[in-house]
């Protein structure tokens, strides 16, 4: 079975912020698409199924600890977790392991979303 996730988006309340979060801890490029409701940075691969993604500011896009998790995966995520105080973010479940799946962490991120970090070191 394949990956069927094609797109998620991260509420923001302050894009900008966000994209410089983003950028810290996880070293995302981004491209900006201003849409007719809303603004949008763009990261990953567009084209392939499981990577696209993007931080969004509309009305309605609401920042959110409750609800879906989308996981970041890293090599490592104990690099990730380092940059998270001083990106302004806050390490809520540090790394844990999960035997032979590795280990996850959540984060909080500027924006107030629960964020989740996967690796297998």
């Amino acid at each position: 079975m394949g990956n069927p996730i094609q797109w998620l988006e991260i509420a923001t309340k302050d894009i900008e912020r966000a994209k410089t979060f983003y950028a810290t801890v996880f070293g995302l490029e981004f491209q900006y698409v201003e849409m007719p409701d809303s603004k949008m940075y763009m990261f990953g691969d567009q084209g392939e199924v499981g990577s696209g993604g993007c931080l969004v500011y509309s009305e309605s896009s609401v920042p959110s600890m409750d609800g879906s998790l989308v996981y970041f995966s890293t090599e490592d995520l104990a690099v990730e977790l380092a940059r998270v105080g001083d990106a302004g973010g806050e390490v809520l479940l540090p790394k844990t392991d999960i035997g032979e799946f590795g280990f996850f962490a959540h984060i909080k991120d500027t924006e107030g979303n629960k964020i989740g970090i996967h690796s297998m070191k």
